[in-house]
């Protein structure tokens, strides 16, 4: 993409009202946009980027065995009043709305009742089980606060995967398959190595559910780390909890954290509301026991920026990054031009991602504006780097300058992770 083409412009300056690092960088990097508190658009540099991530996350739930489907956000108020949960009493983050003939509904919170009752067409006998369909959709939850940007939204992505099996045996052997996933996809966005599983409390379902939570000061959540094993303990639970319950350590310190991710063991809450069976091998009636996977895109968005910015801008891992490469022109020699469209079809070429900024536009501009961009690659192509024959090449992490000849430049694009 030619950067003059782009109709998104980089700002200055955020909204004053936005106090999140996260939606700051994206907002001045022309990323989303933001429409009120709490609810923001993607613009095509982070449309993007939010691709990129819902596709990790569709190949790590489809390497364990989940079947994508799309769930309607409009919610029949009966399925809801089955498990309890459409009262604002029990459940006080719905958005309700009203049809014109008076009929109430509400706006998706998250779909374990309505795929509760949508399996009951579809599971009868053991034959049917194990199954674990997900989706990744819109939900819309009515927060009091909305203040952490594209980390607590009131519309938002969520990919929920829920798990339908025979017996805890088979539950607990998927369980574990998700958890060893959600690992994948926290490494593969660039926050493998800060991210901590984090025993939580598991409500009616089980003693404990688990929580990834990213180290951030800008999370919300404190979390215990165990310096044996690495495991984490959700300061909700620590006051019950005076040792790491995998492990057994009490050496555990302290951290800010953002939950970037959680599973649940649901066992026969819903299965029973809504009366959700199978028959065994014996012919035998059986409750499916169930669990519930989330993530939010949006919100991995808005952790990766405030985990991996500097003063900048953002950095972007190279996998979730919206063009791997940034070509700067310096200058508008015809040479300088002639090269610099060479590159930009070569790497397209062998399928590297590419933004080329050709606009009429200070040095200095260009460059802040691609440190705000956060690509990892920076090529600047100029009159003297048209001389020397060689390309000027920055890593947006750590700030390395190499300068490479023609010949190993795209060995060197190719093999940069």
């Amino acid at each position: 993409m030619y950067q003059s083409k782009l109709f998104t412009k980089t700002r200055k300056e955020a909204p004053k009202d936005e106090v999140a690092k996260n939606a700051q960088l994206l907002i001045k990097g022309g990323f989303i946009n933001k429409e009120l508190a709490g609810v923001y658009s993607y613009l095509p540099l982070g449309l993007r980027v939010l691709n990129k991530i819902c596709n990790i996350i569709r190949e790590e739930m489809n390497a364990i065995g989940g079947q994508e489907l799309f769930l309607t956000v409009l919610q029949d108020k009966e399925v809801w009043e089955k498990s309890g949960r459409w009262d604002d009493e029990v459940f006080n983050i719905w958005f309700k709305t009203k049809l014109k003939n008076g009929t109430e509904l509400g706006l998706a919170t998250t779909h374990e009742e309505p795929l509760t009752a949508l399996m009951k067409n579809h599971i009868r006998s053991y034959k049917d089980l194990p199954v674990y369909p997900y989706q990744i959709q819109t939900k819309f939850r009515n927060e009091v606060r909305a203040k952490s940007g594209i980390m607590r939204g009131r519309e938002f992505l969520m990919k929920d995967l829920y798990s339908f099996s025979k017996d805890t045996t088979e539950h607990e052997k998927f369980y574990e398959l998700a958890k060893q996933a959600y690992k994948n996809i926290f490494a593969r966005v660039g926050l493998g190595e800060r991210t901590y599983i984090t025993f939580a409390s598991g409500g009616t379902f089980s003693k404990y559910s688990h929580e990834f939570q990213t180290l951030s000061e800008a999370g919300e959540d404190l979390i215990y780390i165990c310096d044996k094993c690495h495991m984490a303990i959700n300061k909700e639970i620590i006051k019950d909890q005076d040792k790491c319950p995998e492990c057994g350590n009490k050496k555990l310190h302290e951290e800010k954290a953002i939950e970037v991710g959680n599973i649940f063991s649901l066992g026969t809450r819903f299965s029973d509301a809504f009366d959700l069976n199978y028959l065994d091998e014996k012919g035998e009636k059986k409750k499916v026991i169930m669990g519930s996977y989330g993530i939010g895109p949006g919100r991995l968005i808005g952790t990766v920026v405030e985990s991996l910015s500097d003063e900048k801008g953002i950095i972007w891992p190279v996998e979730i990054a919206p063009f791997k490469v940034h070509i700067i022109e310096i200058g508008d020699s015809t040479e300088v031009k002639k090269i610099s469209g060479e590159l930009y079809k070569k790497l397209q070429k062998i399928g590297i991602e590419v933004l080329c900024d050709d606009r009429d536009a200070r040095p200095g501009e260009k460059f802040g504006d691609s440190d705000l961009l956060g690509i990892p690659l920076r090529i600047v192509i100029s009159e003297k780097t048209v001389v020397s024959g060689e390309y000027e090449v920055k890593e947006r992490v750590g700030g390395k300058v190499s300068m490479v000849k023609e010949k190993e430049l795209m060995d060197f694009i190719k093999d940069f992770k």
